[in-house]
């Protein structure tokens, strides 16, 4: 077994990086010292929690000039996009901003005299986040800020692609004056993650990623009643009615498709359009994506760079040969440098003529390729949205809000978005349902995933 773990660059096959595995000795310890800190942490005020982690924030945004383009080198995100730094900032202002409210004890209504009744949010204890790597920043900021104003301490364990995000994790906290334990990134391979989870050290589990990797988590956790947040696979549909904006509506959902080379969460991963407006959209849509530039991410003219990984590309490639092999056309036939299998260069793809029996349209790309669907009516809508094992988000594209809410009742997805997609709204809930995961990270609802309850009942007899 090796005892480094490599990032190999998607941008030309280097190894950009190489850093040591912990050993199971200075896991432990990390472990021990997280357990120390967070007693004393959650003495600390919610006030003083909060100066610390926006001291943390200004730390990590002092760093965005070096963070870009590492960002590229390591998972392949052109220059032009600037990282990740207007979602981690707002994230990070609006959850610190919320812990007041979300950790205010709760009072019964119905007053009881001789009796004092409350309810408040204990922390849990130590949090244990695994960060993925296609947004690792906002990811990372989602679990890992709320559970430090929540009175926890944080582990930190990051994707092996994006494997110096952790690093610039730890040096903003340290920058920051956090006390030494309650933050610490630890360089794991997946026995080591496994091994931890199942010691049941940690209280928490935080993680976002494949479907596959939510089910080792749960096994490896199993019988320690270690709670688990899990946001996994996605399959997002958007579904564009007669009514709409077309100008903006193709706009945003090329945007959403094909933005960080389709590598999004809640990316829009297929269309369903009303047959009376679909020629249009499909014309303009294709139009849109044929503007991309596919290249060298650390060129501003790029557009769309590799993907984090050949492999995944690979798979964007036998979707796509599937599906014109049951009778799909391709709209873009876009010529690339480098777009050839085992390469992670790859050109965005438009296809119609799709239905549900091509994998492309019921499972998960995480890449450039989007299939868009005529639709009759809201039912067939509706009907075909629904077939997937997937539900993080849904987006309707109308002018018609009351219409959107309805249409939104009907459908299985941890979000509904109208006239938008591909947005984390702190002030709301990101959850999913399905085999897309459990539990829910921003709001109230994520401090509540973060902390515990515990009831006071005081009863005074003097």
């Amino acid at each position: 077994m090796s005892s480094t773990v490599k990032l190999k660059s998607p941008v030309d096959g280097s190894v950009y990086a190489e850093r040591p595995l912990a050993t199971d000795q200075q896991i432990n310890a990390a472990v021990e010292r997280a357990r120390r800190a967070q007693a004393d942490w959650a003495q600390v005020p919610i006030a003083e929690r909060g100066a610390y982690l926006l001291g943390f924030l200004d730390a990590l945004l002092a760093m965005n000039e070096e963070i870009v383009p590492e960002l590229a080198w390591q998972m392949g995100r052109p220059v032009r996009y600037g990282g990740e730094k207007g979602g981690v900032e707002e994230r990070t202002r609006y959850m610190v901003g919320l812990a007041e409210t979300a950790l205010k004890p709760f009072v019964p209504p119905d007053d009881r005299p001789g009796f004092r009744r409350y309810l408040k949010r204990e922390p849990l204890g130590v949090v244990f986040t695994i960060a993925p790597w296609n947004y690792p920043y906002l990811t990372a900021v989602n679990s890992i800020v709320p559970a430090l104003m929540a009175g926890n301490a944080v582990l930190l364990k990051h994707a092996a692609q994006t494997l110096l995000v952790g690093e610039r994790f730890q040096a903003a906290f340290d920058r920051a004056g956090l006390p030494k334990g309650l933050f610490e990134n630890l360089v794991m391979n997946h026995g080591q993650t496994e091994r931890l989870l199942a010691s049941g050290k940690v209280d928490h589990c935080n993680f976002t990623g494949s479907v596959g990797g939510g089910r080792a988590i749960e096994k490896a956790a199993a019988g320690t009643f270690t709670t688990l947040g899990l946001e996994l696979g996605g399959k997002d549909p958007a579904y564009v009615l007669p009514d709409v904006k077309l100008d903006h509506a193709i706009a945003n959902l090329v945007d959403g498709a094909f933005y960080n080379t389709g590598q999004c969460c809640c990316g829009i991963e297929r269309v369903y359009v009303h047959a009376d407006i679909y020629d249009d959209f499909v014309d303009g849509f294709v139009a849109e994506t044929k503007n991309y530039v596919v290249g060298d991410p650390l060129e501003t003219a790029t557009t769309m760079g590799p993907m984090a990984q050949t492999r995944f590309a690979d798979l964007i490639r036998e979707q796509k040969a599937e599906a014109l092999r049951k009778g799909a056309r391709a709209h873009i036939g876009m010529k690339v440098d480098n777009d050839r299998e085992g390469s992670p260069y790859i050109a965005p793809e438009v296809l119609t003529d799709v239905d549900h029996q091509m994998s492309v349209m019921r499972e998960e790309s995480f890449g450039p390729i989007v299939g868009i669907m005529k639709v009759r009516n809201d039912d067939e809508a509706v009907a075909l949205m629904n077939d997937s094992p997937y539900g993080l988000t849904a987006s309707i594209w109308t002018t018609d809000t009351d219409h959107a809410a309805a249409i939104g009742d009907r459908v299985e997805t941890g979000t509904v978005f109208m006239n938008r997609c591909d947005y984390v709204d702190p002030g709301l809930v990101w959850t999913g349902v399905k085999d897309t995961g459990k539990g829910g990270a921003m709001s109230v609802v994520g401090y509540e995933n973060l902390t515990r309850p515990k009831s006071y009942h005081l009863r005074d007899v003097s």
